[in-house]
């Protein structure tokens, strides 16, 4: 979690700021909360997949759906663990982030509704692919390939006036950029209505998305 939540993310910075050095801060800005996510991904969605994969393939679902609780309290004690998990690579990658693009911050408390929702819908999936693989080596890789799609084929890193109309279009749908849209409102200001907006998506995505892993899970089966 520290190679992928933390330093990867950092490379990342490094790595877009060479090309953008002579940008403006919004560009800066959208590599710096695009990493943000990227961090939320590694540490929520990859482990999120991996660890349900894992339990699938030792039983341990089987186990669980034994005990006096509903499925629904596993998915989402699993999501906050790792959720929890995730929050010092987010951290650290925030201060290096802001301190190496040399951005000046504008933090507004809403910040602290905006983490959890980026990192639900992210989890969410994550988990729907542990549950749905045969083995953890699938969940890894589908986990591993979804979140490069979603970083690389939207504006979450990029910014839209660099992007083609078709990719734009396909942001519509991408969590990843709903949840990088509000990592910046929040962390470099200003608030706008499009935060209304990518709250309500993330939420509402959220709600889907356990809701199938729920359905995916088969939780009454499982405890035969």
């Amino acid at each position: 979690m520290i190679i992928l939540g933390a330093i990867t993310p950092m490379i990342s910075v490094v790595a877009l700021s060479m090309f953008a050095r002579s940008s403006s801060e919004l560009t800066l800005g959208y590599i710096l909360t695009g990493n943000l996510v990227l961090a939320l991904m590694f540490g929520t969605l990859e482990k999120v997949a991996s660890n349900f994969a894992f339990m699938r393939e030792r039983g341990m679902l089987q186990y669980f759906a034994t005990l006096p609780i509903e499925g629904s309290s596993l998915i989402v004690a699993t999501v906050i663990a790792f959720f929890l998990l995730s929050l010092p690579s987010v951290l650290v990658t925030l201060a290096f982030g802001v301190l190496y693009l040399d951005l000046s911050m504008s933090i507004s408390p809403v910040v602290l509704i905006v983490l959890p929702l980026a990192a639900l819908p992210l989890a969410g999936v994550g988990a729907l692919i542990g549950v749905s693989v045969k083995a953890p080596e699938e969940a890894g890789s589908l986990s591993l390939l979804f979140s490069l799609l979603l970083m690389g084929l939207v504006p979450v890193i990029v910014p839209p006036d660099r992007l083609p109309a078709l990719l734009l279009k396909l942001g519509y749908l991408n969590p990843a950029a709903y949840a990088a849209s509000a990592l910046r409102q929040t962390l470099l200001g200003p608030l706008t209505y499009r935060l209304v907006v990518d709250l309500l998506f993330l939420f509402l995505l959220s709600v889907v998305v356990l809701w199938l892993v729920g359905r995916r899970m088969d939780w009454r089966r499982a405890g035969r």
